[in-house]
């Protein structure tokens, strides 16, 4: 009669310390190939760190005098100085009118998947705009009637861009007026 395995005690001992050295291996192999991804999504983050945003225009939509409330429409124009496309999600902003704050407002796309969102080629330049409301009970009286009347000398923003490419993500802080 034939044997196919003939291993004495050692050789089972030798053969259970191989599969463990193989299966650390492979775990080693592993952390290797997410510190090599982890490295290169890293690389877009100084071309996503160039991205250029002003305040384009702060403009009365709606004037509800029943709820004493305004719907403002607040344009960013972002432009994309790199050679790198990207998306942006979001836009975290605080609003100022001759700096008082009116309130915080925030422009995102985060619903909407990367294909679905306003494309940043390089060199592009696209206005994005956003609705702020503007309650009279959260501001000066006398600020809240002159957004309306439009005596406003200049409108301030500052707060966090997000722009994002399949493989990174970066935020970046701004500070911005008309």
């Amino acid at each position: 009669m034939t044997t196919f395995f003939s291993c004495s005690k050692d050789g089972i001992n030798e053969l259970g310390i191989q599969n463990k050295m193989i299966v650390y291996a492979a775990i080693a192999g592993l952390f290797g190939l997410m510190g090599v991804i982890v490295w290169y999504a890293s690389l877009d983050n100084s071309n996503l760190e160039q991205v250029e945003i002003k305040l384009q225009s702060v403009e009365v939509k709606d004037v509800n005098k029943i709820e004493n409330s305004a719907k403002l429409e607040v344009t960013f124009l972002v432009k994309n100085p790199s050679e790198k496309t990207f998306t942006v999600p979001i836009i975290g902003y605080k609003l100022l009118a001759d700096g008082q704050i009116l309130g915080s407002g925030q422009y995102s796309t985060e619903d909407i998947s990367m294909p679905g969102r306003a494309v940043f080629y390089s060199g592009a330049e696209i206005p994005l705009k956003n609705t702020f409301v503007l309650n009279k009970s959260n501001v000066n009286p006398e600020i809240y009637q002159a957004v309306l009347d439009g005596n406003i000398s200049s409108f301030s923003a500052e707060g966090t861009i997000t722009t994002e490419t399949s493989w990174s993500i970066i935020e970046k802080q701004f500070k911005i007026s008309t």
